[in-house]
Formats: structure tokens, sequence, C-alpha cells
């Protein structure tokens, strides 16, 4: 599929969140004029997309889970990139219809109404967090599906709703999986920009899950130019589910030590049994093939883990960047220390939950 001089409408689901405002940005960069899905709120905000100004912008505000607002939104539209997804593991345990409307349902709507309204390619946003624990490493995408949680399990049924649209009425759909996603504009739950604020606050010890997981960290532009190769190439793409991977494990704690040495910090991580997944449900290796995608596309990892950390770093310790989050500084009373504590954070950071899970997106 090659754009040439781009001027390509295209439609971002889940722009407004982390991965998808990086990609609304870099699509406009690269002349691509952009339709911006928000999620819809009382407050008007359109989150990280508030501060994005561009001539071939414009943001809409809604539900993936309205049907009929799907087919409106994809009218005039030549791509879909669909990021918009429930991602934070924890709360699938607790929550886990909501994943299925908006993961499974809301990738039904979206996939619906791009075949009606004629969508040339839909780029569908799967998780390495759909394979489990691996098998054999590295994974590639014959790997077996393994769901080890509420969130997984709707996005291995976002995929094969897309999938039996290619299948069935050969909707042009692309499965873009990328890997363990990380940089600015992270959410503050997150692992690495916890873990980044707190040792920025003076953290000296953090509690933390199991430590000897491995993932396969990918910065977030790299993962951004995967979707963009994905869209841009030949039609041998369609039909396919491709990883977006360095191919490369690094275990949690070599990765929050990094963090603390990048930082010129003395930090002791201890692994705390409070704070570990339920049984059979943490993922214990993912370490990615990507083969596939650097044989279709001229796609290669830009950067490694610590080039990635150290820019995640920068950003993450300016004040006007952490202003942005629903964020309250700890004072160090005792009694706010124990608030704090008592819904999983150790130090500094007041978050509405906190997710160590080291999920995918």
């Amino acid at each position: 599929m090659n754009n040439g001089a781009k001027n390509i409408k295209v439609l971002v689901t889940g722009a407004d969140g982390f991965i998808g405002s990086h990609l609304t940005e870099m699509l406009l960069s690269q002349g691509y004029q952009v339709k911006a899905l928000a999620q819809y709120n009382s407050f008007n905000n359109w989150g990280w997309l508030e501060d994005v100004k561009h001539p071939s912008l414009e943001i809409v505000s809604g539900d993936v889970r309205d049907a009929a607002f799907c087919r409106h939104i994809t009218k005039d539209v030549e791509i879909v990139f669909h990021l918009a997804a429930l991602i934070a593991i924890p709360y699938s345990y607790v929550a886990p219809e909501s994943y299925v409307d908006t993961n499974v349902t809301g990738t039904l709507n979206i996939c619906q109404a791009a075949m009606d309204n004629g969508v040339k390619r839909v780029l569908v946003t799967s998780t390495s967090e759909v394979y489990g624990t691996a098998k054999y490493v590295p994974i590639d995408e014959s790997h077996p599906k393994q769901p080890q949680s509420p969130y997984s399990a709707t996005k291995i049924g976002a995929d094969a709703i897309a999938m039996s649209f290619y299948n069935a009425f050969k909707l042009p759909v692309v499965i873009v999986r990328p890997f363990n996603t990380y940089g600015p504009r992270q959410s503050a739950r997150a692992i690495i920009p916890t873990i980044i604020t707190q040792i920025a606050n003076g953290a000296t010890e953090i509690k933390l899950g199991d430590l000897t997981p491995t993932r396969d960290f990918n910065y977030v532009k790299d993962t951004c130019r995967g979707f963009i190769a994905l869209a841009e190439c030949g039609e041998e793409v369609i039909g396919q589910e491709i990883n977006v991977c360095s191919n490369y494990e690094i275990s949690m704690r070599d990765t929050l030590n990094t963090i603390a040495e990048l930082m010129g910090k003395e930090v002791t991580f201890v692994e705390d049994a409070q704070r570990l997944r339920p049984k059979n449900s943490e993922v214990f290796r993912l370490w990615g093939d990507n083969t596939k995608i650097k044989s279709l596309t001229d796609w290669t990892p830009q950067y490694d883990i610590r080039k990635g950390l150290q820019e995640t770093i920068d950003w993450f310790t300016k004040e006007e960047n952490l202003k942005k989050y629903n964020i309250v500084l700890a004072s160090k009373s005792p009694r706010r220390q124990e608030l704090l504590k008592g819904i999983g954070i150790e130090f500094s950071v007041l978050t509405k939950d906190v997710d160590e899970s080291y999920s995918s997106e």
C-alpha cells in the first residue's frame, strides 16, 4: 500500500492515550490527515491530545462501544488504526465484563463499520499478553494463545473477531501485536513510570511483586513506527498477525536496576508477596521474534533499552509533564504513607491505582 505523498485520511481510535497520542503526532508529521478519537467524558478532555495542535488534525469524542458512532467516524477514511481498549490487567480481574464490552464489542463495531464504509486497511492492536508465558522463545506469531487474565482473553477475542472479518468478508485486516511498550505519557500506574517517579522523589527501598519475569520492552516511537510501516507496506500483510518487538528480553529486576543506574541512585527493590498476580495468571517470560515484520517492511528498532529508558526518565522527571497526570504528591506524614501503602504505592506518588503487571500496552 504505497501512500506516495501521503495526504491520506486516517482514523486513530484511542488517540488520547499513551501509544495513540504518539502515533497521532507521528502520522501528522508524515503528512497524514488524522481523525483522532478521544474517549468521551463530561469534562470534554482530550487526554494527551490536549496540547496537540495541527491543521490536519480533527479530534472527535465518542465511544467504540457504540456501533452507530463507529459507522459515523469511519466514513471517508482510508486507514483505521484501532488502539482503543481497556488495558490495565489488575482491573480486569474485578471488572471483566467492561473489558469484553470495550475490547471485543468495540473491535466488532470498528470492523463492521470499516466494512460498511469501504475502509482500505484496518490495523487492529493486539498485545503480547495473548501468548501468556512463553512455551518457547523467541515467541513468533505461531505461538499458542494462552489467556492468563481476563484482559488477555478479551484481546484474544478481539483478534479473532477481526480475523473473522478478513476470512468471511475479506476486510483488509492486519493484527499488530506490540510487545511491552514504554515511554513518555505512559500510564502512571505502569511499572516504569512508577519506579522513575518514586526514585526521583527520594525512595531508597521500593516494594514490588515478582521481579523475575522477563519482558521484551519497546520504546513507544519504535512501536508507532511499526504501525505506520504495516499501514504503508504491500498487500502481503493483509490477514496477518505481526509482532512488533525488539527480539530481546530483560528481567524486571534488571530493568529496574538499569533505571536506578541511569538516574545515579542507590535503590533496593524488595519482592512483596502481597503484590503478586493471582496464581497461574503471571506471565513469566515474553521475548518476541520480529523476523516477520522485518521481512515484510523496512522496520527495525531504533532504540535499545538504555536509550529508551533515558528518554523516559528525562520526560518523567520534568515537573511540567507530571502536572498533566492526576497526581497528588504525598506528604511525609505517617498517615499519608499508610494511605499510599493501602493502594499499592510505597512512596511519593498517588494515582488511581498501580499496575505492576508489566502489560504490553
